[in-house]
This record gives structure tokens, sequence and C-alpha cells, in this order.
């Protein structure tokens, strides 16, 4: 069984400490289009907040933007004034940890870009092996500390050439 009418990702979410800084780093830094903004919200009244979004009954969503990321997923990014105690930044071993990946053609043209602006990066870029073969990545922070990613596989990875000579035996079956 599988979710019907499944499609694929429409956008990834997520929470900033301070919307505009966050703007400033997506538009100016990494080159998203801002779509659109709305807010703020909130609903004193009732516990819709809760409801709808797991947040404290009290808690202000101050304000949500909607960015296009190229050829990716698009994005929202929200900024909260919480009712109760803000929860720390998970780290990738956390549970809920995550990051988000752009990719790029040149790794080595994009990460000395991020440095020349200040934007702290993780190490070096590193080659990928195995079923992600032909991939490099590297991971990099945001201003307020949220992790990143920034990916390039220009040839491929070694999983979708597996994946098309067996899509090509089902599709020619004694060829």
């Amino acid at each position: 069984m599988a979710l019907p009418n499944f499609r694929g990702t429409d956008h990834i979410g997520f929470t900033v400490p301070d919307i505009d800084e966050a703007h400033e780093f997506f538009v100016d830094v990494i080159g998203c289009e801002h779509v659109y903004s709305l807010g703020p919200f909130e609903h004193p009244e009732n516990d819709w907040m809760r409801e709808h979004l797991n947040v404290h009954p009290r808690t202000v969503m101050r304000q949500l933007r909607f960015y296009r990321a190229g050829f990716g997923s698009n994005f929202e990014i929200f900024e909260y004034e919480p009712a109760d105690a803000p929860q720390p930044q998970p780290r990738n071993s956390d549970i809920g940890g995550h990051h988000l990946a752009f990719y790029v053609d040149d790794l080595d043209g994009a990460v000395a870009y991020l440095r020349e602006r200040g934007v702290r990066v993780l190490g070096e870029p590193t080659a990928s092996s195995g079923a992600s073969a032909g991939q490099r990545w590297v991971y990099f922070l945001s201003p307020w500390g949220m992790q990143f990613e920034l990916v390039s596989f220009p040839e491929g990875k070694a999983y979708e050439a597996a994946t098309e000579s067996l899509l090509w035996d089902a599709r020619h079956p004694g060829l």
C-alpha cells in the first residue's frame, strides 16, 4: 500500500529565530526567490494552534515566508513567538535532526563563494562511495546555526546507473 495519489515532495518547512536574517541569507547568499509572506497567526481563544500545528495554544506565528529554491523543492520558513520555552535546535544525531541540501554544478566554486561571504563551511568536500559514488558533498551552517549541505554529482551517482540498467532489462526482456 502507498499513500493514495502520492506525487512527491511539495515543500519543506522549518522555523528560524529571525525571519529577516533568514530572508537575507536565503535570497542574498543562497539565491532563492521569495514568493510570498503571510502572518501573523494567533488563536488566543481556542486550541487551534495545538490542534493544527502541534504547538502551545497561545503561541503566535509571527510570519511565514515561502521560497523557490531553483529546480528543487520549495520551502517555507516560520518565525514563532512561542508561549512555552523554545527547544534547542536538533543536531543531525538527534531525533528530528535534519538538514536541507542544495544541488550545485560546481561544488568547489560554491564552497569558495560561501567562505568569501563569511559562511561557516564544515570541513572540505567529501567524495561519496558505494551507491552514491560520483557525488561530492559538504555541510555548512546558516547564521543561526542550522545545518545545510551542498551536493554535486554532474556525472550522476552509481545507483542511478544501476537503476537505469535494471529498467532497461525490465523493458527489454531477452535482449
